[in-house]
């Protein structure tokens, strides 16, 4: 394999945006037959470097070669037509348009002029078969969950039989069933000699798939090299520049037996007659395969989607919020999976999107205090470390970073219960370590911290309880000492009944 020809290579490239540099001297070859993993911190140049190897950004130096021949100004289409797909993390799909004319988009089938639908269902259920979607093709894409959009995304970019194929945390939100079809697909790409190019922040999977590493660090690559006798450590100094040291903070058992909230018989979208306490100062973990309800328990507390229960207690409150202001007045905050759909507004500042909360809770024509409102919003951001001008666009900054504003802005109002659905998803290994350790500090302070996670290691070092959701039940309620990721994933799939504790 290694005198195959690349396929397509990026050679000396650079970019920098308003005089800040980006990239610096990249170069990188994709070759066919070969699963080739980019890594690097939020922030290293990895996205910058996918849009210039797909057409969608143009380097300031260096030259893209397709099959050997430099490129000088390949655009999106161009770069179609030559065999290259892109996978992004953050998903581009039409919510009110059908699977197969989200799969088609672009590049629909024609007949006398008219987009020929039989042709295109044909060719859709062809890459719906290889990605395991058996929903019917006419189901609008905003009604299927984020994992099942994930795959819809995914093939879309089958749909056009890509010779090279670009995955951004393909991963981030599929269920361990998706992730194994995934998984599967890959190797038979591979096999019949696509080039793939591979992002993750999941080491295991990494080592599992790939077989060739490009390390970016600050817009450069520090490493360029076969997988092979490399390990996890190793990779993850590459990335961060050190040893990576212990990734989450040391446990310390909460004093705490007392309940911030308290439900009996609750019920909410799948969730079914579930009991459950969440005490103050833990971090109590919401774990299980993906799909069995434990978002809507999150919402249903939440008051985002109509709840019920025999009794509730939500701090001091008897009853369960009517709807979101109620239950954010109660002390509850929500931080959503889908952070640039649900948890951040894009196009507006870094500044503005650390002050929503504070807006809502703003008194009607009372007048703003911008200086105020500045002084908490660079305080908030010198404490998580979110740097540069706070004017610019949230969608300016990297994925850890903007997973960082959503969390940074309930923290002025002191929720007493913080409700968190997959808060690492698609985060780099450095951001990671800084949530946890937030997270632990929260808790430490006497909050409530309820994470909803779909990394199980997350769950058994993080958390001092985790309640496993099965069929929209808690299955296994786990206390520390007892957290393993063979347990959490026994209780997951009913491989045999734990002793639920008291």
């Amino acid at each position: 394999m290694a005198n195959t020809a690349p396929l397509l290579t990026a050679r000396g490239v650079s970019k920098a945006f308003f005089g800040n540099p980006v990239l610096r001297d990249v170069s990188i070859a994709l070759l066919p037959g070969r699963v080739h993993a980019l890594l690097g911190e939020n922030g290293a140049g990895k996205s910058t470097l996918i849009n210039m190897l797909s057409g969608a950004l143009r380097p300031d130096g260096g030259t893209i070669e397709v099959d050997g021949k430099a490129v000088s100004h390949m655009t999106p289409p161009e770069a179609r037509q030559a065999g290259i797909a892109v996978v992004q993390q953050e998903l581009s799909l039409t919510a009110n348009l059908s699977i197969a004319e989200n799969i088609g988009l672009g590049a629909y089938p024609r007949r006398f002029g008219l987009v020929d639908y039989a042709e295109l269902a044909s060719r859709a259920r062809e890459a719906c078969a290889l990605v395991g979607l058996h929903e019917p093709l006419s189901t609008p894409v905003g009604e299927l969950s984020l994992g099942r959009r994930q795959m819809v995304e995914i093939a879309k970019a089958l749909y056009r039989k890509p010779r090279v194929l670009i995955l951004d945390e393909p991963t981030s939100s599929l269920s361990a069933t998706e992730t194994r079809i995934l998984t599967d697909l890959l190797e038979r790409l591979r096999s019949e000699g696509t080039a793939i190019l591979y992002i993750s922040h999941r080491l295991n999977e990494v080592m599992a798939l790939c077989q060739h590493v490009t390390v970016l660090k600050d817009g450069s690559v520090t490493s360029d090299q076969p997988l092979e006798g490399t390990d996890a450590a190793g990779l993850v100094r590459l990335m961060v520049g050190r040893d990576p040291g212990d990734l989450f903070p040391k446990w310390q058992p909460s004093p705490s037996t007392a309940a911030a909230v308290s439900v009996r018989g609750f019920s909410a979208g799948l969730m079914r007659d579930v009991d459950l306490d969440i005490r103050t100062g833990e971090v109590l973990g919401i774990g299980g395969l993906v799909g069995q309800g434990q978002e809507d328990l999150l919402l249903g507390l939440y008051g985002a989607i109509p709840a019920k229960a025999a009794s509730a207690m939500v701090n001091g409150n008897q009853a369960l919020p009517s709807g979101v202001p109620k239950a954010n007045a109660l002390g509850l905050a929500y931080v959503p999976a889908d952070r640039k759909r649900e948890g951040l507004h894009l196009i507006h500042p870094i500044i503005t999107n650390l002050m929503l909360p504070a807006f809502a809770r703003l008194p009607a024509l009372k007048p703003r205090n911008r200086g105020n409102e500045r002084e908490l919003a660079h305080s908030l951001a010198t404490q998580l470390g979110i740097k540069g001008d706070l004017g610019r666009a949230a969608q300016a900054l990297s994925g850890g970073n903007q997973q960082k504003v959503a969390l940074a802005k309930w923290m002025p109002h002191e929720p007493l219960v913080l409700l968190l659905n997959d808060p690492t998803r698609g985060v780099d290994v450095e951001t990671k370590r800084e949530i946890y350790i937030m997270l632990r500090q929260l808790a430490q302070a006497g909050k409530a911290v309820v994470l909803m996670s779909s990394d199980t290691p997350e769950l058994v070092h993080l958390c001092d309880r985790v309640a496993v959701v099965r069929e929209g039940r808690v299955a296994a309620m786990l206390e520390h000492g007892a957290l393993s990721e063979e347990a959490i994933v026994a209780a997951a799939v009913a491989a045999d009944k734990p002793k639920v504790a008291a």
